[in-house]
């Protein structure tokens, strides 16, 4: 069964959530070991998955933001770490091909690719000394001329799914100018290595390892984009990461709440679901997931009904999502914590496990202080324009 094969979004959202059920049981194993769940994305290729936003113009779904996030949510609640990294190829592969950013032949050739063997593409872009992309460092990385290409040197930080990538987009320096580019680079490029550095407590299935380039050579034609650092537009798509710890803490409140109307001590009359306290912490969850699911999926409805000029105009709501989501993530996770007592603590409970991945996703990007510093500006440029 493919889910490109299925015509509705409802169908496949049931059918996928039939698919990603078994990574729920295999989650605990894989965050215990730090190791990549190779097996969750052999389901995920098999069912199409990685091709559901390719455009329909390459053959693939193309399907909507809106649907986008729903998956991602879906296949969070299952595993997180699996959310998060496919949540890059995801929104990435939608990017690119719908603002055609790269020569058409090139995302032509990526997108075959994925469709005949579930290719997955990420960035490589963060570095030791610039730390987030966003923030606007020049990269260290640097690329030099030759006479048939490019040679490629430097460290990449934080590469997602480098385990298992088909294509690194990797952002570099070009040797004796103050341009910045990126380049594809395939996996089988001579001198790209994995540096198996990832060793956080938070998301330890992503396989987020150092990527070497040590001399490697390019292709004139794998020069993709040309970019200015630290001057991104207006992305969608950066929403998978919201959609992935609400995923997360869904799972965390689905577990307090059937705990919670299970669990019967000897010292009350049925179970502690009935307790005033206990109940106030069921109710401040649900409004928290509520509150979440209405501001993400209304932005993204918004997005994907926009013309571009409006979506240029979405930064702010875009990042106060991804703001509110998270935090609000990390508050439903420490409620449903708080329900189940100590035993969540034990390392066979996975409310321990969310609590960890629900706190990374405070320092995926945007990140919060830059959201504030927009909320405030689009705030007081609003009150001025009244003048």
């Amino acid at each position: 069964m493919k889910l490109t094969d299925l015509t509705t979004m409802e169908e496949r959202i049931a059918a996928l959530e039939e698919k990603v059920k078994p990574f729920t049981d295999r989650s605990q194993e894989y965050d215990e070991k730090a190791s990549f769940p190779f097996e969750n994305f052999k389901v995920l290729k098999e069912i199409g998955y990685p091709a559901l936003t390719v455009p329909k113009e390459y053959g693939g779904l193309g399907i909507s933001l809106y649907e986008m996030l729903r998956h991602q949510e879906t296949i969070a609640k299952a595993d997180g770490s699996t959310a998060l990294s496919i949540g890059w190829h995801m929104g990435l592969t939608k990017f690119l091909g719908e603002h055609h950013i790269w020569e058409e032949a090139k995302y032509q050739a990526f997108t075959r690719d994925v469709l005949e063997t579930g290719a997955l593409l990420n960035n490589a872009a963060t570095e030791p000394a610039t730390g987030s992309p966003t923030r606007g460092g020049k990269p260290e990385t640097v690329a030099s001329k030759t006479k048939d290409g490019w040679i490629i040197n430097g460290r990449k930080t934080f590469t997602t799914l480098a385990p298992i990538l088909s294509y690194f987009v990797v952002s570099a320096s070009i040797d004796g100018s103050d341009q910045v580019a990126n380049f594809l680079i395939k996996r089988e490029r001579s001198g790209l290595e994995v540096d198996e550095t990832w060793d956080s407590i938070a998301m330890r299935g992503t396989g987020s390892h150092d990527l070497v380039l040590n001399d490697v050579k390019v292709d004139d034609s794998d020069l993709v984009q040309y970019m200015t650092p630290g001057k991104k537009p207006a992305t969608g798509w950066l929403l998978h990461i919201p959609a992935c710890y609400l995923g997360i803490a869904r799972a965390a409140q689905k577990y307090a709440v059937e705990f919670a109307t299970n669990y019967s001590p000897n010292s009350i009359n049925g179970t502690i679901s009935e307790l005033p306290n206990v109940k106030q912490k069921i109710g401040e969850m649900e409004l928290r997931v509520m509150q979440n699911q209405h501001f993400l999926y209304s932005v993204a409805r918004k997005w994907d009904e926009s013309s571009e000029d409006v979506r240029q105009t979405m930064k702010p709501e875009l990042g106060a999502v991804k703001l509110s989501v998270v935090n609000q993530a990390v508050e439903i996770v420490d409620l449903a914590m708080r329900i189940a007592g100590a035993r969540s603590l034990s390392r066979q409970n996975p409310l321990q496990r969310y609590y960890r991945d629900v706190r990374a996703g405070i320092h995926n990007p945007p990140m919060d202080d830059m959201t504030v510093m927009q909320l405030a500006s689009t705030s007081i440029a609003r009150q001025r324009d009244k003048k």
